[in-house]
């Protein structure tokens, strides 16, 4: 699984495994600025059988990382 990758045809990469995750893509990669990248949220208990993924597509710019969508995730998916 990954926390960060890229947006493309090909394996989506570069990307940013999970910490602990073993899988390989066999691609190096650079993030540079001006690449779309898709980063990946995991909300649920840890350990737990449900939870939800949530994906975001950024731009990657110089200032920082700027999100296409203007729509905040709601409060309610919270972990308390």
């Amino acid at each position: 699984m990954v926390l960060v990758h890229g947006v493309g045809l090909c394996d989506e990469y570069p990307a940013v495994l999970y910490d602990g995750d073993q899988q390989q893509s066999g691609y190096d990669g650079i993030f540079e600025e001006n690449m779309v990248v898709s980063v990946e949220s995991y909300l649920g208990g840890e350990g737990g059988n449900e939870g939800i993924k949530l994906e975001q597509q950024v731009l990657i710019a110089r200032s920082g990382a700027i999100p296409f969508s203007k729509t905040p995730f709601d409060n309610a998916l919270e972990i308390k």
